[in-house]
């Protein structure tokens, strides 16, 4: 439906609990769809699959300018909170973070996001210039995934020389 649809310009699908099957046909929907200017995706529980088909969307619309999830050139605002995107899926925003100029706020909180995408955001955050708001709350950036216990104190230090380096972001 939406990947022929040139009319559709909005796209409400809050609460729905929709499969990652559909996570990822509403991805190909970014892709191919010049139209959408919205889409709330709000408390759907998508799944890291899912999520990161989703972000690589973002990468290719460049007509999106509301995007509600709670690699878009056009967005200034983006909310993954609770998406259970994980690592990948932050690796993926994190490329996209380096080559966007219009993101002012980001909200990754609560997705599992180990040390390996919080170094890859640290890293980012020293390219990218716009982003003034960013809530990595309830993450686990300081452990090793599959290790018990293992700390991994260089994500702070990256966090640390990524903000002598980008001025405009607050955490």
């Amino acid at each position: 439906m939406f990947f022929i649809n040139s009319t559709l310009t909005s796209l409400n699908l809050f609460h729905n609990v929709l499969s990652p099957e559909v996570g990822k046909a509403l991805a190909k929907a970014l892709c191919n769809n010049i139209t959408f200017t919205s889409l709330n995706f709000d408390t759907n529980h998508i799944d890291s699959t899912a999520g990161e088909a989703l972000a690589m969307a973002l990468c290719k619309n460049n007509t999106l300018a509301s995007l509600d999830l709670s690699n878009n050139i056009s967005l200034t605002a983006l909310n993954l909170s609770n998406t259970n995107i994980c690592c990948k899926g932050v690796k993926t925003i994190a490329k996209f973070l380096c080559k966007n100029t219009t993101l002012t706020f980001l909200s990754l909180f609560n997705n599992s996001i180990f040390s390996v995408g919080g170094k890859a955001l640290a890293e980012a955050l020293c390219k990218n210039t716009t982003l003034t708001s960013l809530n990595l709350g309830y993450n686990l950036l300081y452990i090793e995934v599959g290790k018990v216990n293992k700390f991994r104190p260089e994500v702070w230090v990256a966090f640390a020389k990524a903000l002598c380096i980008n001025t405009t972001l607050t955490l």
